[in-house]
């Protein structure tokens, strides 16, 4: 059993197949999704993938690109919202100094208020990290320090200094379709060192399809390629990965069911 933990069903690509796109994950072994928000106004919309199959969960949050568009964006209104049984993460959210599409002050301010939030809900924060590294760990260790709060670092891409610093403090890491990418071996040299049982794998569908699929259209069934490349970056079987990654996303999404009582709805 695989579970792809990041991928955004509720986009177009996916959205207009998405009882297809359920089944193709299951064939695949990827028996679990969480489908991720990225803007509090489109949260319902997100939220009704969530509610419509038995084994897709998902977030609330504003990612960093929409820090300055979404308003009134608190800790409150998203705590308010993990009260749905389907919401069992905060965000995703973060920093993004790759585009800043929005000012960098208001990212800021936009991931705190999830921070706090997650702090309150003790519900893992999805985290965004672009360009950002050291203003990144330097946040996530500042706020640590203020009171412990469960994250994942999402989509890994960045340094390894920031995946050692927060995995020091009990973040986790998930690994994308970019790991099998050819021009990828900063990053997969930085994740031969990480431990284990801090990783998860996810697609970030629609995008960053894996290699062999890369160009096309992404989609949750796509783990198992970046899970089988994961093995052999970590010198164990794919059964291996699978058993270790859904171990940790059940270790950290501790809201999710366990898989004898998953049913929801």
């Amino acid at each position: 059993m695989l579970v792809d933990s990041h991928c955004h069903l509720d986009y177009p690509g996916l959205a207009e197949d998405l009882d297809g796109v359920v089944a193709r994950a299951g064939a695949a072994g990827v028996q679990r999704m969480l489908t991720i928000c990225v803007k509090l106004s489109e949260f319902e919309r997100v939220h009704a993938v969530a509610k419509r199959f038995d084994n897709v969960w998902c977030t609330v949050g504003v990612h960093p690109h929409e820090a300055d568009s979404e308003t009134g964006v608190t800790a409150q209104r998203i705590v308010e919202a993990t009260q749905a049984p389907e919401v069992v993460g905060i965000g995703e959210t973060g920093l993004d100094y790759f585009y800043d599409n929005a000012p960098r002050d208001e990212q800021r301010t936009c991931f705190l208020a999830h921070i706090d939030a997650a702090r309150q809900t003790q519900l893992p924060l999805i985290i965004h990290a672009r360009d950002a590294d050291d203003d990144m760990a330097e946040i996530l260790e500042a706020e640590h320090a203020k009171g412990a709060f469960p994250f994942l670092l999402h989509c890994f891409s960045s340094g390894p200094e920031l995946a050692q610093r927060a995995v020091a403090i009990g973040g986790y890491v998930s690994l994308s379709g970019i790991i099998t990418f050819k021009k990828a071996d900063d990053i997969r040299e930085t994740v031969k060192a990480l431990p284990l049982e801090r990783l998860l794998v996810e697609t970030d569908a629609p995008y960053l399809a894996p290699v062999p699929h890369r160009g096309k259209t992404n989609e949750p069934a796509f783990t198992a390629h970046t899970a089988a490349r994961l093995a052999e970056i970590k010198g164990v079987t794919p059964d291996e990965i699978a058993q270790v990654t859904t171990d940790n996303f059940h270790r950290l999404f501790t809201k999710v069911p366990a898989p004898d009582t998953a049913a929801h709805g």
